[in-house]
């Protein structure tokens, strides 16, 4: 009986392991254009809070507000890396529309992709944690008051 138990705890540790490397994250750059073209992004978002990626030119800021970061995961399981990634782009973008509605800020600037505190700044491009399971964005960016 202890020897049965004993190869079972051995299983459970091996496939553990094989786990945890199976569902390690590839991180991607993706075009960040793709996924505000993909599941209605644009019509979701709306127009009342502007978005400006990394070094992206803005209009003129009166105050900035605050800066806040967000992460979403969503089940990447049987999803392409590009549908997987460009689902979770769009919910950490209505994660960052809905904390400036909440802070009364009229733009998002200077979003960067935040993964695990790592910046990854671009004007084009976001990155996306894909992993064999789940897929993940992690979004950093200053909520500010335009110039009228």
């Amino acid at each position: 009986m202890k020897k049965m138990f004993a190869i079972a705890a051995m299983l459970v540790a091996s496939s553990a392991t094989s786990i945890n490397a199976f569902a390690a994250d590839t991180m991607v750059k993706l075009p960040i254009a793709d996924a505000l073209a993909a599941n209605n992004a644009q019509q979701r978002l709306g127009d009342t809070v502007k978005f400006y990626f990394g070094s992206q030119k803005t209009p003129k800021i009166a105050s900035v507000i605050a800066t806040d970061k967000t992460s979403q995961r969503t089940n990447g399981f049987n999803k392409s890396t590009d549908t997987a990634c460009q689902w979770v782009f769009l919910s950490a973008m209505l994660a960052l529309q809905k904390r400036a509605n909440e802070l009364g800020a009229d733009a998002v600037v200077n979003i960067v992709s935040n993964f695990k505190d790592q910046e990854f700044s671009s004007v084009t491009e976001y990155e996306c944690a894909d992993g064999a399971i789940m897929a993940g964005v992690a979004l950093k960016a200053d909520f500010v008051k335009l110039a009228k």
